[in-house]
């Protein structure tokens, strides 16, 4: 884009948000006299693209002038997400500008030791370069290498670190994800994959149930398609254990027992088939297996049970039922965290169920809404390019991403050849996100040499023995595309990198010519390509067909395109099931152990008489998992954890407001202030996850790393139940 930009047209981006983005002490009014009296200032505005890997995936407009970021501001040519960025979002510039950046290599003396010395990036690719070098000399592969990545500064390019990984040989790498893998599997065995409708179009439906969602704070920029549809006369209700930020937007809420949301929607289910509100139409022409589900629900399933399980009131659930039943068209968003429990897999097969019975998939302004992958066609060239190094093994050794610590202590503590002697991480934070955070500890300490790459240091690089500085989103190049709706952005540099910085795809690139500099044809990873040659790469004709343009760099003549035909999904009636339709009874879930049918699963049983309330670890409002809050201006706004705990809960007690409380489960405990309100259960407690600077608070010293029922199919390994932690709480 590089477009010159006016004073007009700056104001008018300024009044639209009345936020300014850019360095300390610089305002609306005095950036508006700098620009007007500018000369020969050199103003521009640059497309970039939220890499966080949210629902929203925002296209962003970047104003920079003389080589410095002054301004980030949502991009209009996006009707997503509508000219706006979430809080988090605008505080983009502080990132790029903090003291607290890492900003060259590092070496440090001993893990978790803050004796840091810096060292060129020839020096970290030589001792890095040489380990793996040592490793596959020693064992004749490089198993004995661990890569840990996953998705917190993410586009396309990101994949060259998994080419990376490959091109030295077969590798250790940690297999399934954190945020979704119930979920998947489970609408997987439905439907044949993930497969949202295009959220826009829910401004079309009459009925919305948001179920387990929290938009106001982790989408927001759903939350104007919501307040669309109810102006267009739809209602919303929101279904959730917590009273969120959401659901007080909303025209009922209803609140659920935890875990229990597959007993409402098959009481729902019930209630339907009792009145006789089954789309028979729709399941014959679409589905298999609904007249054995139908007899599973009429001989084990009662609105009374489900009122039983839920703890909402049999007439709320038969309202509910029958509101959604006969309102066309009525859409579900099932969220992410109700599936991360023990059955959080079974839960949104009820839920799938539920919409099919209606016959309320494949219509417009309908559907049972997860996600969706169709908008991510990419060619992963930076992964797949450069060839595998052959090895003396036939593949790669996988470990559990939601069991990190205990796989790989369970490698190096048992002598198990090759131990893991070099662990990779990028694009998280294992020690501040994994469950078992001491154990994660432990791991890294079994580890000989640990290299991280990130901006911060944070937990994860505080028990690192290297850490090399990654680049922000406005020093590269990039693409991206959402998991939720369908557009695509690109990214390109606003600024020249900061201090020593590099992206991903720099570093394998640099860490390749380095190792064959060692020892020739020790890595295969292509090492001469521009990162405009790589982006180049990724985009295939048909891709770029199907968003509608024929060069990769169109779609910077707006930063953003969207591609076309998911207004309603599945509206075609061709399920990627093996049947080709809606599959109530499915072959595929039962060869992962799980039911046939979208059956009832109880909610993970607590016996402990001690550690017996439920504790929900949730994502943050002003974070994302472990980043933004240590930003100065996050930490302005709050700087401290707290536990949200419901007033009778507090009262038996014998805690106030205030109070320091000490929570604690089975491996941990944690000491931190109460905050009493009834917008959270009361046998519960809720945590919120964040990685706050200077400050020791993980919540993960307390949550167990139980898997979920699901996410083998799909994804490699089980999700995990973040959810399902048990604690106890006491006044200190």
């Amino acid at each position: 884009m590089h477009a010159e930009i006016t004073r007009r047209t700056f104001l008018k981006g300024a009044a639209a948000t009345g936020v300014l983005a850019g360095l300390g002490g610089v305002t609306a009014s005095s950036f508006a006299t700098t620009s007007a009296d500018s000369g020969s200032k050199n103003v521009k505005q640059v497309y970039n693209c939220c890499p966080r890997n949210c629902y929203d995936t925002c296209s962003v407009i970047t104003t920079v002038e003389d080589g410095v970021i002054k301004f980030v501001t949502g991009n209009p040519e996006n009707t997503y997400t509508n000219g706006r960025l979430c809080v988090k979002g605008y505080t983009y510039p502080r990132r790029v500008y903090s003291p607290d950046r890492v900003k060259y290599p590092m070496k440090q003396t001993a893990k978790g030791s803050g004796k840091w010395e810096q060292i060129t990036w020839d020096e970290a690719f030589e001792i890095i370069g040489r380990k793996i070098i040592d490793i596959r000399n020693e064992y004749g592969n490089t198993l004995g290498v661990c890569l840990n990545k996953y998705s917190g500064n993410f586009n396309v390019l990101t994949y060259g670190i998994e080419g990376m990984m490959a091109s030295f040989g077969h590798t250790t790498r940690c297999q399934g994800t954190p945020c979704w893998p119930a979920g998947i599997d489970s609408q997987t065995f439905d439907m044949g994959t993930i497969l949202n409708s295009d959220p826009e179009s829910f401004a079309l439906s009459k009925m919305i149930i948001v179920w387990g969602a929290n938009p106001a704070w982790c989408s927001v920029h759903s939350m104007h398609i919501i307040q669309k549809a109810k102006e267009n006369g739809c209602k919303v209700v929101f279904i959730d254990p917590v009273m969120t930020a959401s659901a007080s937007k909303a025209d009922e809420f209803i609140e659920i027992k935890t875990s229990t949301d597959g007993a409402l929607a098959l009481g729902m289910c019930r209630y339907i088939l009792d009145h006789n509100l089954q789309d028979d139409a729709w399941l014959e022409a679409n589905s298999i297996g609904y007249k054995d589900f139908i007899d599973y629900v009429n001989k084990n399933i009662t609105v009374e049970w489900a009122a039983e399980k839920t703890g909402i009131p049999a007439k709320v659930i038969e309202r509910l039922a029958h509101e959604y039943a006969t309102t066309q068209p009525a859409a579900i968003w099932i969220g992410y965290g109700m599936q991360r429990h023990a059955n959080g897999g079974a839960n949104v097969r009820a839920i799938d169920a539920l919409a099919a019975l209606c016959g309320n998939v494949g219509k417009l302004g309908a559907g049972a809404n997860y996600a969706q992958l169709d908008s991510w066609g990419f060619n992963y060239a930076a992964q797949v390019d450069s060839p595998a190094n052959p090895d003396n093994v036939a593949s790669d050794r996988f470990i559990n991403i939601n069991n990190f610590a205990a796989d790989l202590l369970d490698i190096n503590n048992n002598t198990k050849n090759p131990p893991v002697k070099l662990l990779w991480v990028a694009c998280r934070n294992p020690m501040s996100q994994d469950p078992e955070a001491g154990l994660v500890e432990k791991a890294y300490k079994s580890v000989e040499l640990v290299v991280t790459v990130d901006q911060f240091f944070n937990k994860s690089v505080e028990m690192s023995d290297i850490v090399l500085p990654a680049c922000t989103i406005f020093e590269t190049w990039g693409l991206h595309a959402s998991y939720w709706h369908y557009w695509m952005n690109g990214n390109e540099p606003a600024i020249e990198q900061m201090y020593e910085s590099k992206c991903d795809v720099e570093i394998a690139m640099g860490l390749s010519k380095k190792m064959n500099s060692i020892q020739p044809d020790s890595c295969t990873y292509i090492s001469d390509r521009t990162m405009e040659e790589w982006c180049a790469r990724e985009m295939s004709s048909a891709f770029m067909q199907k968003f509608g343009f024929s060069d990769w760099k169109e779609i910077f003549k707006k930063g953003t395109v969207k591609v076309k035909g998911y207004d309603a999904a599945w509206a075609d009636g061709k399920f990627r099931t093996p049947s080709g339709k809606y599959e109530f009874y499915s072959q595929l879930a039962a060869s992962t152990g799980n039911h046939l049918l979208p059956v009832y699963r109880e909610a993970l049983q607590n016996n402990d008489p001690v550690y017996n309330i439920r504790a929900m670890t949730p994502h943050w409002k002003y974070g994302l998992h472990s980043q933004f809050q240590n930003l100065d201006w996050m930490a302005d706004l709050h700087n401290e954890p707290f536990v949200e705990m419901n007033p009778v809960l507090a009262a038996q007690k014998g805690i106030q407001d205030g109070d320091a409380v000490k929570v604690a489960s089975s491996i941990g405990h944690l000491v931190l202030k109460a905050r009493v309100t009834a917008n959270v259960p009361k046998d519960e407690v809720v945590i919120y996850e964040a990685w706050y600077k200077d400050n020791p608070f993980n919540v993960n010293y307390i949550v167990k790393a139980i898997p979920a029922d699901m996410g083998v199919y799909a994804t490699g390994k089980p999700g995990v139940s973040f959810h399902d932690t048990f604690v106890s709480v006491e006044k200190v």
